[in-house]
């Protein structure tokens, strides 16, 4: 037996490249993307990406070179998932809804060699070059032309998307990763309360991560996929690579709304998406005017923020299949899932919604997850109300962040990945998020979880959204300030006044933790992916300084 171990048969890299091969010869005649009147199969897919990756090498990009995207759910976008890290490359998708500044810091930062630039978002990517420092040598780019897009700006660029894929060699033999160690994609985070970190993962972390949010999901083969979540967001949580492990049909959207998103799954006959909980709470809203009958059971997969109990039991009601999962930048993907038990089945609607809202239990292929005490780092007790920072540990964790070891030793330390999100363990050994540490108020001593003030919020029959922060008190210190935005169609007369609220609240929720403060806007500042700026209402509660009268 001491002889025995890795071999040239046995220690080939890990890695996701290699799904396509074997779903083109699966799945080679089913559709493998549909945009509009755009329909490929899988072996179609499997030449353009083929061809995307031998372009880019006969335009110099190799090994570790980065290659940037800046796109929606297109095609193009779906296919560089293979074919920019087939050429060697590096990965690097640009959130779209980036102001300049931002986008010039990530291109100076990445180093970035190319960049594919969808048309509508030339004259951004044009602002962010135009910011670059003066030493620092511009990407190439490529933009990524759409037929089905009118009044275009124009451009100077003769080689395009489509002619890149065109001047490819399908039969390229595409460069594998000498290690699985090897990165494949560099994220960024999303910079709302720092300077935006770069995240990289390895093609051995994303295998994995792909699997897992597999099985997790109970993914069957050939599925329909409806893109309702960013591919720029943490690589679509992995699922452009596990589409293809399972030969599924992706359907792409520029846009959408909710009267996008019901129409496609009424005309594609769609049985899985993932969005954030503002994506259910946009469907949770829409007219009924605006809902199509679903054909069957449509999945969906949530995370990015705690789902409030009550969004998804108004989503339940309307037919879908709600799981909860809970994962980070930087680990790839889903890592923790609410994983269902059947008897949980007999329990109201209200009580198995409580249930599916917690984060769960980390997924087969993590490791461990713990919550630990932030002052003695022991694990805390299994009552559901003591806290600490939830940590992990497993394949699917960041190799770190790019060019940044102090943050990578601030957060990897001690075997773990410390999240920084603030959590409790059920007797039953279920996870539940409370806060984000930096959300969690402090009022007169006592700790107040923000998500726990939201959920009873979005309880009230008139709440589209709400979010709750700190504002400074000169008596509590600071008190619980709910920003609120109301559903479309509430007459005047009706709409509740911050005393109402206010009052409402205290009905339901002990009084310490009743917002002393309600602001009502039309809409609460997102970022791309559906999560609410916290940080920008924390600073709006700041600027409004402590009440004249600390109210009780």
């Amino acid at each position: 037996m001491e002889k025995l171990g890795l071999n040239e048969a046995n220690s080939n890299p890990l890695t996701p490249l290699n799904f396509l091969e074997r779903t083109a010869t699966v799945y080679g005649n089913c559709k493998s993307i549909v945009y509009n009147d755009t329909v490929y199969t899988w072996a179609e897919t499997q030449d353009r990406c083929l061809r995307l990756a031998s372009a880019l090498y006969s335009l110099g990009i190799s090994r570790r070179d980065v290659v940037s995207v800046l796109a929606p759910n297109v095609p193009a976008m779906y296919e560089m998932h293979f074919g920019v890290p087939m050429s060697g490359a590096v990965l690097n998708t640009i959130n779209t809804r980036l102001d300049a500044r931002t986008v010039s810091v990530l291109l100076h930062h990445s180093e970035s060699k190319l960049i594919f630039c969808d048309i509508l978002y030339l004259p951004l990517l044009h602002d962010a070059i135009r910011l670059l420092p003066p030493s620092h040598e511009p990407p190439q780019i490529i933009p990524i032309e759409d037929p089905y897009e009118i009044n275009v700006p124009k451009h100077p660029y003769s080689l395009t998307y489509e002619k890149l894929i065109e001047s490819g060699d399908s039969q390229f033999k595409w460069i594998r990763p000498n290690s699985e160690l090897d990165p494949i994609v560099l994220n960024y985070t999303s910079g709302t309360t720092s300077a935006p970190k770069g995240v990289v993962h390895c093609h051995r972390g994303i295998f994995i991560t792909t699997f897992d949010s597999l099985v997790s999901w109970s993914v069957p083969t050939e599925p329909v996929y409806l893109w309702t979540l960013p591919m720029f967001h943490a690589n679509g949580w992995t699922f452009p690579w596990g589409m293809a492990v399972v030969g599924g049909t992706n359907i792409c959207i520029r846009h959408f709304n909710a009267s996008r998103i019901f129409s496609a799954i009424h005309d594609h006959k769609v049985t899985h998406m993932c969005g954030a909980p503002v994506v259910l709470n946009m469907l949770c809203n829409a007219p009924h005017s605006m809902r199509k009958p679903l054909p069957g059971p449509v999945n969906v997969m949530t995370a990015a923020s705690s789902p409030p109990a009550e969004v998804l039991k108004q989503t339940e009601a309307m037919g879908f299949q709600v799981s909860h999962g809970y994962g980070l930048t930087e680990t790839g993907g889903i890592v923790m899932s609410c994983a269902w038990k059947s008897e949980w089945n007999k329990f109201a609607a209200s009580e198995r919604a409580r249930l599916k809202a917690r984060q769960g239990v980390h997924t087969p292929s993590m490791v461990k997850i713990n919550v630990v005490d932030e002052y003695t780092g022991k694990s805390v007790a299994k009552d559901g109300i003591s806290s600490g920072e939830i940590v992990v540990k497993g394949a699917c964790v960041m190799l770190g962040y790019l060019k940044d070891e102090k943050a990578t030793k601030a957060a990897i330390k001690d075997g773990w990945f410390y999240t920084g999100d603030v959590g409790v363990v059920h007797p039953d050994g279920y996870v539940e998020i409370k806060d984000r540490s930096k959300d969690v108020i402090i009022s007169g001593g006592e700790n107040i979880s923000s998500v726990e003030v939201e959920c009873m919020l979005y309880s009230h029959p008139v709440v589209n959204e709400a979010a709750v922060v700190a504002r400074p008190d000169k008596f509590w210190g600071e008190t619980p300030c709910a920003f609120v935005s109301l559903v479309e169609g509430i007459h005047s007369g009706t709409k509740p006044t911050e005393k109402e609220m206010i009052d409402w609240c205290r009905e339901r929720m002990p009084h310490y933790m009743v917002p002393k403060t309600v602001v009502f806007k039309e809409e609460l500042p997102k970022t791309s992916t559906g999560k609410i700026q916290k940080y920008v209402l924390r600073n709006l509660a700041k600027e409004m300084g402590p009440p004249k009268i600390s109210r009780l």
